[in-house]
């Protein structure tokens, strides 16, 4: 057998090393850090859904001590009667953007489908108008907000806006905000309008949630 397979007895060197019991530990201990990482994934996942959940709760009962706004202000970017074609949506995300409709909730409802899925890393939902009060409950536990469309690119079926966000949060450790990343808006092929906006962050899912809870260095000084 070892002649066939070319080993010689004669060079004990070049004959293979069985070790069934090291091999078996081996890949059990392949197995448990495999199993690991997706148990560490899948809690990790848990948590931020837990938190993603609980600030849309927060947000919630933060709004019911804002003021409230006028109806001239509410309406001011919602008007649905007006058709759009692509171009049209293209540019009237643009425009959102520089309302920072993440924290404002001011976009263009007319360029989206009412029913569209809204994505980020922490879940998915349905709805527009449950994503615009989201952004605008969001906004109010915010006090310095500064977000920046950098770059856009189109496609077929999509346009990606690519973005750059920065914001001071209201909690009385001040924590800060800081991320980039970019948003694919899909394009309905029947009626032009964003059915699906997915939102992907270029910073790790609980970094995100760490920054909330970081102090910010200026609350430390003393005045």
């Amino acid at each position: 057998m070892a002649s066939a397979l070319g080993f010689s007895p004669s060079f004990p060197g070049l004959a293979p090393a069985l070790h069934p019991r090291r091999d078996v530990l081996r890949c059990f201990a392949s197995r448990q850090s495999s199993s690991g990482s997706n148990e560490g994934s899948r809690s990790e996942n848990a948590v931020l859904k837990v938190a993603w959940y609980g600030s849309e709760l927060l947000g919630i009962a933060a709004s019911f001590f804002r003021p409230v706004r006028r109806v001239e202000e509410l309406t001011e970017f919602t008007d649905v009667s007006e058709l759009m074609d692509r171009y049209q949506v293209v540019e009237a995300i643009k425009q959102d953007f520089q309302r920072s409709y993440f924290v404002t909730g001011n976009l263009t409802l007319n360029a989206y489908e009412d029913n569209c899925e809204f994505a980020d890393p922490a879940g998915s939902f349905r709805g527009l108008q449950r994503f615009k009060r989201n952004c605008s409950n969001f906004g109010s536990l915010l006090i310095k907000t500064d977000m920046k469309l950098t770059k856009w690119e189109d496609f077929e079926d999509k346009g990606i806006g690519h973005w750059r966000f920065r914001s001071v949060m209201s909690f009385p450790w001040r924590p800060i905000l800081s991320a980039t990343g970019y948003t694919e808006y899909f394009f309905d092929a029947q009626s032009g309008k964003v059915c699906r906006h997915v939102e992907h962050w270029n910073v790790p899912k609980m970094a995100l949630l760490k920054q909330i809870l970081r102090p910010s260095r200026w609350v430390w000084e003393k005045p």
